[in-house]
């Protein structure tokens, strides 16, 4: 990568992440960064679920400890790392709550098992076992039966909205090149940084 031509940063990403999925088992894992009351990071990774000219998408328990993070300091930070590519892309940005009819289409795609596992778990919560959990799922399998399976009130997704995008590509001897594009004023103002 000798320069980039791309004025705005989200083109660029889904070339990257186009060719991280074609060679990496588990390109949509991010690492989501948020900061609770207390002003401590906390970070964990998620899976993005949708990506466009309005940011980035993923979907979680409401009542998880970084949606409670989120509720009271609505910005996080995101990092991608594609190893056999040996690149990286970081996120930071405002983060803003699903539609309602977003959080329930996707919700609608998700494997049954993983639909009736958002109903069972109290994320984040103490679990006395295994097996508690266990059975939790077999009272949701039970009162869903075969039928259908609606998104639970307490799970929905979030936007991360960018305003500063870097991207890393490894080179030798730590000569990476990296790019940063930070949006001002609504446009897109982009430099190359020392490694």
């Amino acid at each position: 990568m000798d320069e980039i031509s791309e004025r705005e940063p989200l083109p660029l990403f889904e070339r990257w992440y186009g060719e991280a999925l074609a060679a990496e088992s588990d390109a949509n894992a991010m690492v989501l960064a948020t900061v609770g009351a207390d002003g401590r990071p906390s970070a964990r990774a998620v899976l993005l679920k949708g990506c466009d000219d309005r940011g980035l998408v993923f979907y979680t328990n409401l009542e998880s400890r970084k949606a409670r993070e989120l509720a009271g300091n609505p910005h996080a930070a995101l990092c991608f790392f594609w190893r056999s590519s040996r690149r990286q892309v970081r996120f930071e940005g405002a983060v803003e709550a699903v539609t309602a009819a977003e959080a329930d289409a996707y919700f609608a795609t998700r494997p049954r098992d993983s639909r009736i596992g958002a109903w069972a778990s109290d994320q984040s919560r103490p679990l006395a076992s295994r097996a508690a959990l266990e059975d939790r799922v077999a009272a949701f399998t039970r009162r869903f039966g075969d039928g259908e399976i609606p998104r639970p009130p307490f799970w929905s997704g979030y936007r991360v909205v960018p305003h500063r995008v870097e991207f890393w590509q490894e080179r030798p001897f730590r000569l990476h090149d990296r790019w940063l594009y930070v949006r001002v004023n609504g446009a897109w103002q982009c430099e190359r940084l020392f490694p």
